[in-house]
């Protein structure tokens, strides 16, 4: 899969169907998609696998994820979300 492809399907795949979620996850894949580096593809790439529950809870900051990489994604999501409110 091209590097093109791969940002293309994870930009579908931050399209969740919970109107909370998908308020913070597409506007940051709309404007960061395109500058995230693979490190931090992966770790979208992770995050998006888990439960919907789970990333309301961490994107709303109601909890942290374990996992550093994905605690400091979710809160460059969250840092986003606040710039563009």
């Amino acid at each position: 899969m091209s590097e093109e492809e791969r940002r293309a399907r994870l930009r579908w795949r931050c399209r969740r169907g919970l109107r909370e979620l998908d308020l913070l996850l597409a506007p940051f894949a709309e404007r960061q998609l395109s500058v995230l580096a693979p490190d931090e593809l992966d770790a979208l790439d992770r995050l998006l696998i888990s439960a919907d529950q789970d990333l309301q809870s961490w994107l709303l900051g109601r909890e942290r994820p374990t996992d550093d990489s994905l605690a400091e994604l979710v809160e460059r999501i969250r840092e986003q979300a606040r710039s563009y409110s």
